[in-house]
C-alpha cells in the first residue's frame, strides 16, 4: 500500500522524536557526539524535539500518520542554526552530551563551513523507526519537498553519516559532492546535492 505523509504539527513531535531517536541509535555522528556510547531512546528524544520545534514554523516537517518516521527540512537561506537557538537549547544539550557539548559545537561548525552557498532546501534529519524500515516510508517523507524543489527550480542538500544510505539518496537524485572527515578521529560523512528536475 502507498505510504501517506503529511505536514507535522506540534502534537506529532513527541512520537516523531521517539521514531527519530530509534532510527539514529547507531548513527556514527551521534555516537561520536556522545563519546561512543549508545544512549537510551529517552535520553536522545529531546535532541530531536529541539530541532523539530526549530523547523516546524517553516512548514517543512513531515510525518507519517502513525509517526513511524519523520523528515525535518530547512528552507533556502534558513539552514544555519541560529546562535540564539543553541543558547536556548543548551540545557537539553548539556543533559545529553555533558562536557562534550562544547567540543561538539566544532562538528556543527565544520558542517556549516562545508555547506553550499547556492539556494537549496536542506534535509536536516530523515529517519524511520527500525521496526518500520523497508516499507517506503523514507522515500515518501522525502517526496513533498523534492517535488517543491522541482517546481521552484531549487536544489536540495544533505549530509549522510552512513555510506549504506548513499545509494538510497542516489535513487532520489542526490549525488556525492564531497566526503568529509571530522577532526578528533571523528566520523566520515558524505555531502550530497540534488539538482532540480
Amino acid at each position: 500500500m502507498p505510504v501517506t505523509v503529511r505536514p507535522a504539527t506540534t502534537a506529532d513531535l513527541p512520537a516523531m522524536a521517539t521514531s527519530l531517536a530509534r532510527a539514529f541509535a547507531d548513527d556514527p555522528v551521534k555516537l561520536f557526539l556522545t563519546g561512543g556510547k549508545e544512549l537510551p531512546v529517552k535520553r536522545t528524544e529531546p535532541f530531536f524535539m529541539v530541532f523539530g520545534r526549530m523547523q516546524l514554523p517553516h512548514g517543512l516537517v513531515y510525518a507519517t500518520p502513525g509517526r513511524e518516521g519523520g523528515a525535518l527540512w530547512a528552507p533556502p537561506g534558513r539552514w544555519k542554526v541560529p546562535f540564539t537557538q543553541i543558547i536556548k537549547a543548551t540545557p537539553q544539550f548539556l543533559r545529553l552530551y555533558g562536557w562534550r557539548f562544547v567540543p561538539n559545537l566544532g562538528v556543527l561548525s565544520t558542517l556549516e563551513k562545508a555547506h553550499p552557498t547556492e539556494p537549496h532546501y536542506y534535509l536536516e534529519f530523515l529517519g524511520t523507526d527500525p521496526a518500520y524500515q523497508g516499507r517506503g516510508i523514507g522515500s515518501a517523507l522525502l517526496q513533498p519537498v523534492l517535488d517543491r524543489c522541482d517546481d521552484e527550480g531549487v536544489g536540495a542538500y544533505l549530509e549522510s553519516s552512513k555510506e549504506s544510505n548513499v545509494p538510497f539518496y542516489a535513487r532520489h537524485g542526490f549525488t556525492v559532492t564531497r566526503e568529509l572527515e571530522h577532526v578528533r578521529n571523528g566520523p566520515h560523512q558524505w555531502l550530497m546535492w540534488r539538482d532540480p528536475r
